[in-house]
């Protein structure tokens, strides 16, 4: 049944569900539901105690979130670039009052590069950019890109939840470092990997779902997280890592109302997940451009086929001489965090054992073949 935004805001609050996971393509309207299930929750222009206890129930990142940062491009000298940061209650506690500014910066440079480097100043109102290249030679006061800035404001909104639930999570609230969050219900997160590659976009939500599972939830009691996204690959990697009974589909009608569509269990294969892992390997070996998060994906193939077929153990997949093949796929990936910082990039010879172990499982195991034939007679959602 159609609805409108502020009746799916709705729907989304009467579920009281620890996570619900949303997929919208871009522009359908998933900045404006989390607006409108920020106003459900704590309406924009109630005053008055009552309404400052209403408005510390929700947490939301978004591209308002965003608005938060500006420019200061020093137009007249050219040479004092810096990003602004509007005062806010939020920044304030996790950077100034936490000090989660080097957590934050880590989580930057992550992401980015580890020689681009934000230094914010003594109150946290702005941050400056250099870029260290290992030696004396230093680049101040840059002006980064879009993605990077994205990322950067991401990384200071990750530090937030990182700390939010970490004092949450302690059971006596008069042991919490702050009483300021103690009201907090709901974190409403929108599409926060635009600008990310697959490595990253997968290391991103894999570390989120860790954060989130991390949060406690008892009786129905404890944080509630709604997340939104136009990113497939993102969707299924959140949807598999959280382990979540149904995912949903928002979509807008030409009427201007909307529909929430709840996909539960295999329905959610309609995004292609496994089809579009294959082909991103698959590519990848076409163009001879493997990289060290292609083992990632080929991994997580490995896994859904043995669970699949009822193996005990992926490896058992693997032609002969298993250890030599586990060995190598073990090298480049990280089950738990994704993390490959520390690995070399994959050599021509290792490049060619992704090529040989994607087309061994899928000329062996039947599996792929009725997954090809099943997707190309109903088509994918997407």
């Amino acid at each position: 049944m159609s609805k409108t935004l502020i009746k799916i805001a709705q729907q989304l609050k009467d579920a009281n569900r620890k996570v619900q996971l949303i997929y919208a393509f871009n522009g359908v309207g998933k900045t404006r539901l989390s607006r409108e299930f920020k106003e459900l929750i704590a309406p924009k222009f109630e005053d008055g105690e009552e309404a400052k206890v209403r408005r510390a129930k929700v947490l939301y990142y978004n591209a308002f979130t965003e608005d938060l940062f500006y420019w200061d491009n020093d137009l007249e000298g050219d040479a004092e670039r810096k990003l602004k940061i509007q005062p806010n209650a939020y920044t304030q506690w996790v950077l100034q009052e936490q000090g989660q500014d080097q957590n934050a910066i880590s989580h930057f440079q992550h992401y980015t590069s580890d020689k681009l480097t934000p230094h914010f100043s003594a109150d946290f109102s702005e941050v400056t950019f250099s870029f260290e290249r290992g030696n004396d030679e230093r680049t101040e006061n840059i002006k980064i890109s879009k993605g990077e800035e994205s990322n950067f404001i991401w990384s200071i909104f990750y530090s937030l939840i990182e700390q939010v639930i970490d004092e949450l999570n302690i059971p006596e609230p008069g042991e919490r470092a702050t009483d300021q969050y103690d009201p907090l219900e709901y974190i409403f997160i929108d599409d926060p990997v635009s600008s990310l590659d697959e490595n990253h976009l997968i290391e991103l939500a894999v570390n989120l779902a860790a954060l989130i599972k991390s949060s406690d939830f008892t009786n129905g009691q404890g944080l509630k997280f709604i997340i939104s996204t136009h990113n497939p690959l993102f969707y299924n990697v959140l949807y598999n890592e959280l382990k979540v009974k149904s995912g949903m589909i928002l979509r807008k009608n030409e009427d201007g109302t909307f529909d929430l569509e709840e996909k539960k269990g295999d329905s959610n294969h309609s995004f292609s997940y496994h089809l579009y892992l294959k082909q991103l390997i698959e590519q990848a070996i076409a163009d001879n451009s493997i990289q060290k998060y292609h083992f990632t994906l080929l991994r997580n193939l490995y896994e859904k086929t043995a669970s699949f077929l009822g193996y005990p153990s992926w490896s058992e997949l693997l032609p002969d001489n298993k250890q030599t093949y586990f060995n190598r796929i073990i090298q480049f990936t990280s089950h738990s965090t994704l993390s490959n910082e520390a690995v070399a990039e994959p050599s021509g010879p290792e490049k060619n054992t992704v090529a040989l172990l994607l087309n061994h499982l899928v000329t062996n195991y039947g599996f792929w073949q009725q997954a090809e034939i099943k997707e190309n007679a109903n088509g994918s959602a997407l």
